[in-house]
């Protein structure tokens, strides 16, 4: 029975791999995915669902934490991390492998900074792997969610019932799920047909996952069918659309107030001034760009209230076909700053926000640079180049030489 058990492990990363006769019949396809890879009937260990892992985010990490960045690996192996190796995916989402990466440097003399994995992204806890919860927030920030209880499924629907109907409404039943629903390429849905909803993601209409959250609205995006790559030559651009703030909400309510004076707006029209500085900013001390060149998948933007998948599919593209910056009714969004996994900086942002630079000398920073001053401590923070680069999905670094925190790309106060 236990070679019986690994057999289907295996046979689930191959079925994600390859598919069995092209995407419609990848392993998760849109949906629920194999049964047998993801449960063990006769052979589970105590109290765990019949899972194949001890906990459920184990489950998802046996074939999304294999080693080697390939489409939906999530998860570097701490094998391949040593000190000053950095995770290797650059999904859109960020790799849980930052939340291994403790870093201290001395920024001054007398001093000692230091910055714990954990504050890296959502701490999932997957014992077998050696993820736990949170030591710093109980609760999820903005929210009354225990941490204890975050996992993989807290957020993705592991049965993923959620989706798609031809007319581009969305249910949990009402006709079978024929594909994936979360790529550029993914097929239109005819009458009687159903993909996915993007990324398995829960939506309206899904039960409550680990934590007990029901989500009321739907995450409308579409991304690239190849996205875990280097950015160094073009961008990888997901076409968010309309309900991200919103969704994030479900867990974070507090830091979705409207009124709100201690956080920063989101689900919001970028207006004139925002979306102005937007496309004109290039980096610090340069604001000669123009709307047509200035999108930069560090810094993404909400799509209004899109919803619909042929506008968003349009726009999710890798190779710089489409480059354009946000329309003044454009909105900020969390993901505008953050990664949903995981990121290399404090706070899981998308760009370090700890220190007053984040390049100098016209390269990214860390302990090894052949630069003298990109190599000082309080611009590494205890990083390599290879790890500040990677941090950046590869990004070559193409700010100002002097490069200030990328808020300013909306606020332009450099």
């Amino acid at each position: 029975m236990k070679s019986l058990k690994t057999s289907f492990v295996i046979l689930a990363a191959v079925l994600i791999t390859f598919g069995l006769s092209g995407k419609a019949f990848a392993f998760h396809s849109g949906g629920v995915a194999e049964c047998m890879g993801c449960h063990n009937i006769h052979d589970a260990k105590p109290d765990t669902a019949l899972l194949a892992g001890s906990d459920i985010s184990s489950t998802c990490i046996n074939c999304h934490g294999a080693t080697g960045a390939s489409s939906y690996h999530i998860v570097t192996p701490d094998a391949d991390m040593p000190a000053g190796t950095p995770p290797g995916n650059r999904t859109p989402g960020g790799d849980f492998g930052w939340l291994k990466k403790s870093y201290t440097w001395v920024p001054r003399t007398g001093t000692t900074s230091s910055e714990a994995g954990e504050e890296h992204g959502h701490n999932i806890v997957a014992v077998d792997f050696g993820y736990a919860a949170s030591t710093e927030n109980t609760t999820a920030p903005g929210g009354d969610m225990d941490s204890t209880q975050l996992a993989c499924n807290s957020c993705h629907d592991n049965h993923g019932k959620l989706r798609r109907l031809s007319g581009g409404t969305f249910a949990t039943t009402g006709a079978p799920i024929i594909a994936s629903g979360s790529y550029n390429n993914s097929v239109i849905p005819a009458a009687g047909q159903a993909v996915g909803a993007y990324r398995l993601l829960r939506g309206t209409g899904s039960s409550a996952g680990s934590g007990g959250k029901t989500f009321l609205t739907i995450f409308n995006a579409v991304v690239p069918s190849t996205y875990n790559r280097s950015e160094a030559t073009t961008p990888t651009r997901v076409a968010y659309g309309a309900g991200i703030a919103d969704w994030c909400a479900t867990c974070h309510p507090d830091m979705h107030s409207a009124n709100s004076s201690v956080t920063h707006p989101v689900n919001e029209n970028l207006g004139s001034t925002e979306a102005g500085n937007y496309n004109s900013y290039i980096g610090s001390g340069n604001l000669t760009g123009t709307s047509a060149t200035s999108y930069d998948s560090i810094i993404p933007f909400q799509m209004d209230t899109t919803t619909d998948f042929a506008t968003l599919a349009a726009k999710a593209v890798i190779d710089g076909s489409v480059s354009t910056g946000p329309s003044t009714s454009d909105r900020v969004m969390c993901l505008s700053c953050h990664r949903a996994h995981a990121t290399g900086f404090a706070r899981m942002t998308r760009w370090q926000n700890e220190g007053e630079l984040i390049a100098v000398d016209g390269v990214w920073p860390g302990s090894d640079s052949a630069s003298t001053v990109a190599s000082q401590a309080k611009y590494a923070m205890g990083r390599t180049v290879a790890e500040t680069t990677k941090a950046y999905n590869d990004t070559t670094m193409h700010y100002g030489s002097y490069q200030r925190s990328l808020c300013n790309k909306c606020h332009a106060k450099d």
